[in-house]
Formats: structure tokens, sequence, C-alpha cells
């Protein structure tokens, strides 16, 4: 599995992105890298054995049709997907900017819904592929300060199940992975309420495990034909579990963490810039 197999990877330049590119190569797999960070793309590229370079900006989707074309051409079919490119938000709704509810819709959701449209038809008259959708706990659950990345990230859920429950008899395996903390740059690059980027990071996030380490468990989780990965541990993998399992409880606990500062304590944070 994944030797020579040709895989295309959003939000590549970075992250969880990236640390799937660099095991992926490691495995024999042929790469699509996009992203809108050429550099930064093309010096992922330069440690994989085979790379193409394909930026683009996700929510120009008159130009998906193209990009999926040159992509599809390259190896004469994509075998794999993941819908990883994204950004996250650290604001209360009530002192968020419509607008950034409008960009993060479009870029975690919208993006990766018009590529996997155009792609799918395309894997299905191939004879099947892999589609993996990189959510997160705040998929799962209504965290604060995330309205909008919660929207997004549940949405993101939603729809790749569906397209799960009426492909997979097709021959294409859909795996969603919802993350906790991992240490990336999603916290500092996230959006405060009137859509600047916050400029600092979480603890928690620098904390996390590392992109490595998800990308191992995400690969193995796909090997194992997991449909659902919830790539998290300790408070973070409790949230989760707790959505589908106590709500009430964890209605309960997400308002108290606001109740007692949390998002008093994320200001200051920010404010430390």
């Amino acid at each position: 599995m994944f030797d020579k197999e040709c895989w295309w990877i959003t939000g590549a330049s970075s992250g969880i992105g990236e640390g799937l590119a660099r095991v992926l190569a490691s495995r024999g797999a042929r790469l699509i890298l996009s992203g809108r960070n050429v550099a930064a793309l093309e010096a992922v590229a330069r440690d994989c054995a085979a790379a193409l370079v394909l930026p683009f900006e996700a929510t120009d989707f008159d130009q998906i049709p193209g990009i999926v074309e040159r992509a599809w051409s390259w190896q004469g079919r994509v075998h794999g997907l993941v819908n990883n490119a994204g950004i996250s938000q650290r604001s209360l709704a009530i002192d968020t900017a419509f607008a950034v509810y409008q960009k993060m819709i479009a870029v975690d959701l919208l993006a990766p819904i018009a590529l996997t449209q155009a792609l799918l038809p395309r894997m299905v008259q191939a004879g099947g592929g892999r589609i993996v959708a990189i959510s997160s706990v705040a998929g799962i659950a209504g965290v604060p300060l995330r309205t909008a990345y919660c929207a997004a990230k549940h949405g993101l859920i939603g729809y790749h199940d569906a397209v799960r429950a009426e492909n997979e008899h097709r021959g294409i395996q859909v795996h969603v992975v919802a993350p906790g903390s991992v240490a990336t740059n999603v916290s500092k690059n996230a959006l405060t309420a009137d859509g600047s980027k916050r400029g600092v990071s979480d603890s928690v996030i620098d904390s996390g495990m590392t992109t490595s380490e998800a990308a191992q468990a995400i690969l193995a989780a796909m090997e194992a034909g997991k449909r659902e990965l919830i790539l998290a541990k300790g408070n973070e993998l409790e949230i989760a579990v707790l959505r589908r399992q106590d709500p009430e409880a964890l209605f309960d606990r997400m308002s108290a963490m606001v109740r007692d500062g949390y998002a008093k304590q994320m200001a200051a944070d920010s404010g430390k810039r």
C-alpha cells in the first residue's frame, strides 16, 4: 500500500500536510503537493523522490477543473486525496465579523468540497481511490472561541461521511481524521474577530504530538481500514467521546470553561504578541 501510488495533499507546505508528504514519500508514494506558499512546497518536494508542486488558490473554484486535469494527467490517475488545507479561529462569536465566517467556510469547507467533487467521478471511473479529510476534535464538539471553525469542520465530517456512504460500494474509501493538538502553526495563523492573524500559538498546541507522529498514525489507520480516527489524547479525546456518549455533560464542561475564564486567558495570551 502507498508504494508507487499517486497521492494529492492540500496544505502540503507545513503541518500535518507536510508530515504526511514526508511519510508517504518514505513509503514510495508519488506526491502532488498543493498550497499557496510555492517556496515552502518546493522545499518539501526536494525531500521527496517523486513530487509535483501544484500551487493554487483553494477558493478560486473556477480553476478547480483545470487543476484536477493537471493532477490526474501527471501519473495517469490519483489514488488518494488528502483534504488538509485550512485555517482556524480564536474569537468569541459575539465579537466576530461575519466576513470571518464567510472566509472560514470557503477555505475549510467549500474548498475541499469543490476539489473532491471534481476528482470523485474520475476516481470512480478508475475503479476506486481514497479520500482523507483532516477535520478536528472541533468538528465533533462545539469548542469555545472556534464557532466558525467548528461550523466548517462539522460540515467537513458530514460531507465526507455522506460521500463514503454513497460511494463505498464503488471502491471509494473515505477516512475522516479528527486531530486534537498537533505541533503546527494552526493557532498562530488562526483568525481573530476582525479577520487578522492571531500571531501567537497556544501552549497546548506547542506541546502536542509531532506532525510525523500524526502522519504515521493516519497511515496506520488507513491501512487498518478505519473510517474515522480521533487523533487526540487526554482532555481532547474526552471531549470527542463525551459528545457522542454524554453530550449534556460535555455542554456543561464547555460552558464552565468560558465561565471560569478560558476566553479571557486566550485573549491575554494573544495580547503578548
